[in-house]
């Protein structure tokens, strides 16, 4: 099927720094690919109102009772802490297992349909079955999804911190190693949202291999990464600020209910960051993640894998060897008696 570039309404905003840095956002078209996905935002902000009402009722229950037990005399102060420090360190537990298994489910399946829409042009009529159906077909566990995804995040944040390198600038300039360090951070939050872009290519790609998929995928973002990468780290310094400044905006109802008593102003704070994170985990990190997925997309789409950039990538990134040598390993149980080879690898075209 033909993909659907949109035609000339597609707004990219362009720009060069003097580092060299190209930045390219494809706000329209990653707009509309957003908008069109909003059953899966729905679904994601449903399930985080849900996770923080579990939060607050488990906590609410944990407390009170630690509270009861220590005014009955039943449990000593140290004692109760102790059970509420198991308390919570079952919870993260918990809920490290529910974002693993659940919530990093939706937002693959997310994923999938943005990377869908950008390729053909076409919405799935019924998205979230569509979504979750593609995560299952190319990942048979959630398990293995998530291995995936570690191993490219990782091998995303090893070429980064080797593709900029401003240790020589900080020998001459000392005080240049804090903002070294605020750098290498932005950049590995960054890594987080470009690593979504190479599942997104993951899924539409013809390769049955998934690793293989992924390397080419992180070989692509090498070919690509100024403009990816300078692109990610403007649009999240963006998001900050739309955030901060919806904080901004709400701070007033908190000071409304505290006119009011203390245990109200309490309440308007809690209220405050609760509507605060609902829009900036439902609504501008799934908005700046689909800038980012149909940025590479887009850029990396009249590009292959070459020898070349592999042979640079495992020479620089641990990571990124194993992520060859799993997607090896994977072909060679597939087709045991005939060989793999690290060349050229054509583009897939989307069906």
């Amino acid at each position: 099927m033909p993909r659907d570039d949109f035609g000339e309404g597609d707004l990219v905003v362009t720009a060069e720094p003097t580092e060299g840095v190209a930045m390219v956002l494809h706000f329209l078209k990653a707009t509309s690919v957003f908008l069109r996905t909003l059953p899966f935002v729905a679904l994601r902000i449903a399930v985080g109102i849900l996770f923080g009402l579990v939060t607050v009722v488990y906590f609410g229950i944990v407390g009170w009772l630690v509270l009861t037990l220590l005014d009955a005399g039943t449990v000593s102060g140290p004692i109760g802490g102790i059970g509420l420090l198991v308390a919570t360190l079952l919870f993260l537990a918990a809920m490290r297992f529910a974002r693993r298994y659940v919530l990093y489910m939706v937002a693959a399946g997310h994923v999938a349909v943005i990377a869908h829409i950008v390729e053909t042009g076409e919405t799935p009529r019924n998205q979230l079955a569509f979504g979750t159906g593609q995560v299952r077909s190319h990942f048979k566990e959630a398990n293995a999804l998530f291995v995936v995804d570690q191993l490219v995040k990782a091998a995303i944040r090893q070429f980064n911190n080797t593709a900029i390198s401003l240790s020589n600038l900080v020998s001459f300039v000392p005080t240049l190693s804090n903002i070294l360090t605020v750098l290498r951070k932005a950049i590995g939050l960054a890594a987080s949202y470009i690593d979504e872009a190479i599942i997104a290519y993951v899924f539409i790609a013809e390769e049955e291999n998934n690793w293989r998929a992924a390397r080419d995928g992180v070989v692509l973002y090498a070919k690509t990464w100024k403009s990816i990468l300078g692109s990610t780290l403007a649009i999240i310094l963006g998001m900050y600020a739309v955030a901060f400044g919806l904080l901004l905006a709400l701070t007033p109802l908190a000071a409304v209910f505290g006119s009011l008593s203390p245990t109200f102003e309490l309440l308007g704070w809690v209220a405050v960051a609760g509507i605060g994170l609902t829009v900036y985990l439902g609504v501008l990190r799934p908005w700046v993640k689909t800038v980012v997925i149909t940025t590479f997309l887009i850029e990396s789409r009249e590009l292959t894998p070459d020898s070349e950039t592999v042979d640079f990538l495992e020479r620089r990134s641990k990571k990124f060897r194993e992520l060859t040598a799993k997607a090896d390993a994977e072909e060679a149980e597939s087709y045991p008696t005939e060989g793999s080879s690290d060349g050229d690898v054509p583009r897939r075209e989307p069906t």
